[in-house]
């Protein structure tokens, strides 16, 4: 059955509070017809929607949000991620209007008897309460109507209730007398929460730092040469093709490769290296890196929305905006926070009264449960925690696609390596050519014309050991690819095939004359490959040996200390043969190998670790590694790989450094670290202050600070994960 195409869209949203607003969102949009998945986040003030691409449109989901009672527009894929700023003109305002309260509270507080006139307190509370309080009873008026509850709604029945009490004192007495009211309850409790929306706006704007730093990347104009002249153009008007000239000093404004110039370019804040990289003609350049102190010319092969920094914003920017799986957890216990907290506001509220009977107490202390109580800090505690997780590691070098793919990775218990491209560099050398005994014919000669238009390692290896000899050589016909194993071709009359050893056992090839010398050469970690000649009704002939040499990384055994010191085993899964794959696993420190494990079988050894317990994350570059990738509980792949692999992984190194594998694991568990202590403070400051309030331990000018404090607390300790630095960082 064809699945209906399916689209994507992303929403502002204004006016959400707590974690109630958020989930209120997500289920107004959820019920759109043909909606796949929502997901809001509380600190981006965004929502993700996937649905039918044919029945949803962006008009219906912006209908269904302002029908839960707030506000939306759509965020196009080109806009940058901004988060809004809660001006302070208000909190500045409202304490002004709250100080002379105050002082005379915290004269009472100390034994003096200070009393402001009834009507000083009521002129300075009223346009506290009615006019730079208004936002709470809006919010809450239409969380009511939506009929939930949120933080605004306790705010504005908290604070009414303290104010009416007074006012009902006022009407009772005299507004000439200087008595105790419950005014500066009322204005204070605004002020702190006023001021706690403020101090938390300036607290999440700087989670989304890391990218705002990565879009001051983009260059807005570049030089470009057309038609022998030099043009300064805005980025959307350069196109494939230009060549874009980038002056010393300069950031390069397109993704290509150098066409004219040599100079060394800071790629820092792309791919998390702090050395400058030398790119000569030929050499691939990244937008948005710095250009050292030489002239390039860079012929343009992607611009504007394909960029890799375009890319790598985009993977950020979603990663930010998914849930975490402990999320949903949050979203439950949220859902049913607000009524509760009203009950038990209620129920204190009866309790002081009957059993008391001093119901201006019973009031205050109902006026404290209200107050304190703050779904605003457990909305914010997971959120807050990826934003910056994702940011600071996309700014080391280490991309990640989703939120669950950073919460899990705290918990990898083995980590499998492919290993050419991964643990070596992935560009073997021709080392040695040896033909057989009786075979007097060229043996580069024949495999060059095999490996003509492959783009295998391998190939490339051979073509250029042929080339640099002056070897004359024509594309084989009737090329056959065999996966795992090598290729097969014709050469004139001749079928030949060019593999591994697995191959040449299957076709019968008789290897015994080479057979100490072959073992000889994967004891040192090369590769060997096998030419033979076959004919129809005939013993295969093998016509010469060719031997490979990929050098190991030198990251590569630091990378498998750092995991080992992380209690993580380390495992090499290869193609190679045994010999060879040992060999490198002896180097860089692996004890557990997978050696001749075909591209399909991958995934089988990978789904093997799964079930001997233990989270499992499979590290690889190349095609024959996606589905190894996507198996695996968490895949990472390397940058400098292949596009298909890439997008099976979760994970995305920036660099080809093996060593990032154990950073993206570090910084995983610094945030899921982060995410447990700001549950912790989000659910203690209720868990001690709602009792606290409700025995009448808590005023309402306390509660309003702790509730103020509390998510302030929790974005600001989620912004500690700004300072994490890999190992490896010199900084």
């Amino acid at each position: 059955m064809v699945q209906p195409a399916s689209n994507e869209w992303t929403l502002a949203i204004s006016g959400m509070s707590c974690a109630s607003c958020s989930n209120r969102v997500e289920k107004a949009l959820a019920k759109v017809p043909g909606v796949i998945s929502v997901e809001v986040n509380l600190a981006l003030e965004t929502a993700q929607v996937v649905g039918v691409k044919s029945k949803v449109k962006p008009e219906l989901l912006i209908h269904a949000v302002v029908g839960a009672g707030y506000q939306a527009s759509l965020i196009y894929a080109d806009t940058p991620t901004i988060v809004r700023v809660t001006p302070g003109w208000p909190v500045l305002l409202a304490v002004l209007l709250s100080s002379p309260m105050l002082l005379a509270m915290l004269g009472q507080w100390l034994g003096w008897q200070v009393y402001l006139p009834a009507l000083l307190q009521w002129i300075l509370a009223t346009p506290v309460q009615f006019w730079l309080g208004w936002c709470f009873y809006k919010a809450g008026w239409r969380a009511l109507k939506a009929g939930v509850g949120n933080m605004d709604l306790l705010v504005a029945l908290g604070t009414s209730a303290a104010y009416g009490l007074s006012v009902y004192l006022c009407l009772n007495g005299s507004f000439w007398a200087k008595q105790h009211l419950y005014f500066e309850s009322s204005s204070i409790v605004i002020s702190l929460v006023l001021l706690g929306k403020w101090l938390e706006s300036r607290a999440k704007q700087k989670t989304t730092a890391s990218i705002r730093a990565l879009n001051a990347l983009r260059p807005e104009r570049a030089s470009v040469l057309r038609d022998g002249k030099e043009l300064l153009l805005p980025i959307a008007q350069v196109r494939l093709g230009d060549v874009v000239l980038v002056r010393p000093g300069e950031r390069i404004a397109v993704d290509g490769y150098v066409n004219e110039g040599e100079s060394e370019v800071d790629e820092s804040l792309i791919t998390g290296e702090s050395l400058p990289v030398v790119k000569k003609i030929g050499d691939q350049v990244t937008g948005g890196a710095l250009n050292g102190d030489g002239l390039l010319y860079i012929c343009t092969t992607a611009v504007g929305a394909e960029s890799v920094l375009a890319r790598i914003v985009r993977l950020v920017e979603s990663a930010q905006a998914k849930k975490a799986p402990i999320q949903r957890l949050v979203d439950k216990v949220s859902a049913v926070f607000v009524p509760t907290v009203i009950l038990i506001a209620f129920v204190t509220l009866l309790a002081w009264g009957f059993l008391v009977g001093n119901w201006q107490l019973a009031i205050l202390n109902s006026v404290a449960v209200l107050v304190v109580a703050c779904p605003c800090a457990l909305g914010l505690a997971t959120p807050t925690a990826i934003m910056v997780g994702t940011g600071v590691a996309a700014q080391h070098g280490v991309l990640i696609k989703d939120a669950e793919a950073l919460e899990l990775a705290h918990a990898i218990k083995i980590v499998a390596f492919d290993k050419t491209g991964t643990l070596t560099e992935g560009r073997p050398e021709l080392l040695l050519v040896e033909p057989a005994l009786d075979f007097d014919g060229n043996i580069l000669q024949l495999a060059a014309s095999l490996q003509v238009g492959s783009e295998h390692a391998i190939a490339r290896a051979v073509l250029k050991s042929a080339q640099a000899q002056g070897l004359k050589f024509q594309s084989a016909t009737q090329m056959h690819a065999i996966v795992g194993r090598g290729i097969r071709g014709m050469i004139g009359t001749q079928q030949l095939y060019l593999g591994n050893t697995r191959l040449m056992e299957e076709l019968g090839v008789d290897l015994t004359s080479f057979k100490m010398r072959a073992s000889t050469m994967e004891e040192k970690g090369q590769s060997v490959s096998w030419l033979c000649y076959v004919v129809i009704g005939a013993a295969p002939q093998l016509l010469g040996m060719l031997v490979f040499g990929d050098s190991l990384k030198l990251s590569a055994p630091i990378a498998i200390e750092r995991l080992r010191k992380l209690g993580i085993e380390a495992v090499l899964i290869s193609g190679d043969n045994q010999g060879s794959a040992n060999a490198i696993a002896s180097q860089v420190g692996i004890r557990r190998v997978y050696a001749q494990v075909l591209p399909a079988d991958k995934a089988r050894v990978v789904n093997e670790l799964k079930l001997s317990g233990g989270l499992v994350a499979m590290v690889g570059d190349g095609t024959n590694d996606a589905p190894a990738l996507a198996t695996a509980d968490i895949g990472i792949a390397m940058s400098s790989g292949t596009d298909v692999a890439m997008h099976a992984a979760s994970i995305t190194l920036m660099r080809g450094d093996p060593a990032l594998v154990a950073a993206a694991i570090e910084i995983s568990r610094r945030t899921y670290a982060k995410i447990r202590q700001n549950l912790f403070w989000a659910f203690i400051f209720n868990i001690v202050g709602i009792p606290l309030a409700a025995m009448g331990f808590l005023s309402p000018v306390l509660a309003g600070a702790a509730m103020a404090l509390s998510s302030f607390c929790v974005v600001s300790n989620a912004l500690l994960l700004r300072y994490w630095h890999p190992a490896d960082d010199p900084d």
